[in-house]
């Protein structure tokens, strides 16, 4: 049987007509990569599969300052209660075997510990001896050898549990990254022409008068190469070199400071221009390292700026003002930018065309220039019109002529 015929013709069809129906092109947003540095400077790096967990024990102490608050003071509690069950064991291991536990059968002058007749009064006797209360209600006699190695024993263990433990506690309340909360970035970083170059621009400050003594920045771009040989490098880790290099990049971090790193042809940003920049996948590291003046122990702050941070064509706003004689900084307007003029291309083809950097200057001159125009043009308009609706509301206040008529051969009288 042949198949029926339809009677609408194919090309007014419905999948003829949809498929004429122009589509709109689908953008789809770049996969985000993963932050190695967050912005809070913690590492996004998880350890698995760590066969050797030993390692971690031979630096006891290393291991106890990185743990986290609620574990170290369990391990704390713990190590106190343990060592004194543990010896409050051994003196009524003493007293048992000296058979100080039946009071009835030996006098007092003849027990090694006097008032240990059970494991609590030991118990108690082992916490007195090794935090030194001494109530006086028990006490060690000449009777017993051991009874003496014991209390020797004791004191030398309490003397390194006390330092062990309380040396884990200071480290921990002073180290170095509760410094570091007081040093800042700029939530974005910046790309704009300085002296004729393109310069990557990031703010750093401190929050605090004392200071960071031989402070240093380092910069690095991490980002995921393949080599020639087909070889992927996952974290590929590029030193950047900053603009003020005087001596392994230190800086007077006295007020907030401008890092700025030159784009020449030794920078990894040489080959990317604003969009393609957008479009790579790179992570730019800032670290702030130094000396605290008060403690002397060494910090270390840092911080990463993704594609999507870094602001093309922005310069920062100055903060820094004299007032009265006296510097002020208004970080209300630290990470504040403000557009300029840059070219979209980038620092290798900005050198090889010095052209595209006049040609950009003009046209910002020429803008604003038109701007100024139009402004004054604007508040010409604005007076000429608050001018002509003065005049009128002059002439409509004004008082009218009136002129009265007398009779003939009388002159004519004008009242205003």
């Amino acid at each position: 049987m042949l198949p029926r015929k339809s009677i609408i013709p194919e090309e007014f069809a419905l999948p003829a007509l949809v498929s004429r129906i122009p589509r709109k092109p689908v953008f789809r947003d770049r996969v985000n990569k993963a932050r190695f540095i967050a912005k809070s400077g913690a590492c996004n790096l998880a350890h698995k599969n760590i066969r050797e967990q030993g390692r971690f024990l031979q630096d006891v102490f290393t291991t106890l300052v990185d743990l986290k608050w609620r574990f170290t003071l369990v391990i704390f509690t713990m190590t106190f209660l343990c060592s004194w069950l543990l010896f409050a064991m051994g003196w009524w291991l003493v007293a048992f075997a000296h058979g100080d536990l039946n009071t009835n059968s030996k006098p007092v002058a003849d027990q090694c510990v006097t008032n240990v007749n059970s494991f609590t009064s030991a118990f108690l006797f082992s916490i007195e001896v090794q935090v030194t209360i001494g109530f006086g209600g028990r006490m060690i006699t000449e009777q017993c050898t051991a009874a003496i190695t014991m209390l020797i024993l004791q004191n030398i263990i309490g003397l390194i549990i006390n330092a062990v433990m309380l040396g884990c506690i200071f480290m921990k309340t002073a180290q170095s990254h509760r410094r570091a909360e007081t040093l800042i970035f700029s939530r974005h970083a910046v790309i704009a022409v300085r002296n004729n170059r393109l310069c990557f621009m990031i703010r750093v400050g401190d929050l605090r008068k004392s200071m960071i003594i031989n402070a240093a920045v380092r910069l690095q771009v991490v980002r995921k190469t393949t080599t020639p040989e087909g070889e992927i490098i996952p974290i590929h880790q590029i030193d950047v070199q900053t603009e003020s290099v005087v001596a392994s990049n230190s800086i007077f971090l006295l007020a907030p400071l401008i890092i700025c790193h030159v784009i020449d042809k030794d920078s990894p940003l040489y080959d990317l221009s604003a969009m393609e920049l957008q479009c790579s996948d790179l992570e730019v590291i800032v670290i702030l390292e130094g000396v605290v003046e008060t403690t002397g122990i060494t910090t270390q702050a840092r911080t990463s700026y993704v594609t999507e941070e870094i602001q093309w064509g922005h310069r920062f706003l100055p903060i820094v003002t004299e007032e009265e004689g006296v510097y002020s900084v208004d970080y209300s307007k630290f990470g504040n930018t403000v557009k300029v003029a840059t070219p979209q291309c980038s620092a290798r083809e900005l050198d090889e065309k010095p052209s595209i950097l006049i040609q950009t200057l003009q046209k910002s001159e020429l803008s604003h220039q038109n701007s100024l125009r139009k402004r004054n043009s604007m508040r010409r308009n604005n007076s000429m019109r608050k001018g002509n609706s003065m005049r009128r509301n002059n002439s409509a206040l004004a008082v009218p002529k009136v002129q009265f008529l007398t009779p003939e051969g009388g002159p004519n009288l004008a009242v205003t």
